[in-house]
């Protein structure tokens, strides 16, 4: 499952991306973009169901259909991210979301008995120490509200990401959560009407980010979630403000820095860290200890 771990963080730097250009530039007001966004995603996932059921039919009642709690953390999310992004710059607000996706799903873990090795507690803090290294000289005291808003936001990845774990049908569990959000996003659309405004670019954007880098990426994490542990899961989105900062440099032509260097070899050796440290401190043991 190694590739569809790849694509998934592929696709959320990519919506990073995409978030970034449409409010960073003003093309779209963050109401608008998070309505766009969500609506996108259930046009495209509700496609899918459509093809794939014509090529193998599946009786609904054995279908797995969300919840309308996964629903509830993923319109939290999007909503307070693009909200939260008003009052932050991209640095900041990068490392708020995070480090609260990242803090959430370990004490979550370790709250549900699964103790961590010293290997995956010392790769963990390799892997946010190279992630903070990088965003830290451009960080700015961040407004109270805005650091709300992105830790609300991080923290609903997280427990979106949980849930995940447990699906058994990844693409039927993203649509119909996303088909959730639906009298939320109606509720979001009465409340930001006044303030509504949006152009082609932005539209286009937020399209992009909800069919594309939101709808199949995050079906396609769902995929990922059955072969990773909470652990790994937490410490490979770290990867993402990586991604992104390479897709900075591609789009729109930032220069590449030692420091973005630096901070990757720290990144990639901690989540390297976590996953080996599992499996020759954790898995190897177990496989021994059963065949005794």
């Amino acid at each position: 499952m190694i590739v569809s771990t790849v694509f998934a963080l592929l696709a959320f730097a990519a919506n990073s991306v995409l978030c970034r250009l449409a409010l960073g530039e003003n093309t779209i007001d963050a109401a608008s973009f998070t309505v766009v966004r969500l609506v996108s995603g259930i046009i495209i996932l509700l496609a899918l169901i459509k093809v794939t059921s014509k090529a193998k039919p599946e009786k609904i009642e054995s279908q797995s259909k969300g919840s309308w709690l996964a629903a509830s953390m993923l319109f939290i999310y999007a909503v307070s991210f693009s909200y939260g992004y008003i009052s932050l710059d991209t640095g900041t607000g990068a490392l708020i979301l995070f480090g609260a996706v990242q803090i959430t799903m370990i004490i979550t873990s370790v709250i549900s008995g699964n103790k961590l090795h010293l290997s995956e507690w010392l790769g963990l803090s390799i892997a946010f120490g190279g992630f903070a290294y990088l965003v830290i000289p451009s960080l700015t005291t961040p407004s109270l509200l805005g650091f709300m808003l992105m830790s609300m936001s991080g923290m609903a990845w997280a427990f979106y990401t949980l849930i995940g774990r447990k699906s058994k049908n990844a693409l039927s569990d993203t649509a119909h959560n996303f088909l959730r959000t639906s009298p939320f996003v109606l509720a979001l659309i009465i409340f930001g009407f006044n303030n509504a405004y949006i152009t082609s670019t932005g539209f286009l954007l937020a399209v992009l980010s909800g069919a594309i880098a939101s709808g199949i990426g995050y079906f396609v994490w769902y995929i990922a979630l059955t072969t990773l542990s909470v652990t790994q899961a937490a410490a490979v989105q770290l990867l993402v403000p990586i991604i992104a900062a390479m897709g900075g440099v591609i789009f729109t032509r930032e220069l590449i820095s030692l420091r973005l260097i630096e901070s990757s070899i720290l990144v990639l050796g901690g989540i390297l860290t976590v996953i080996l440290g599992r499996y020759y401190f954790v898995h190897l043991p177990a496989k021994k200890a059963a065949k005794l």
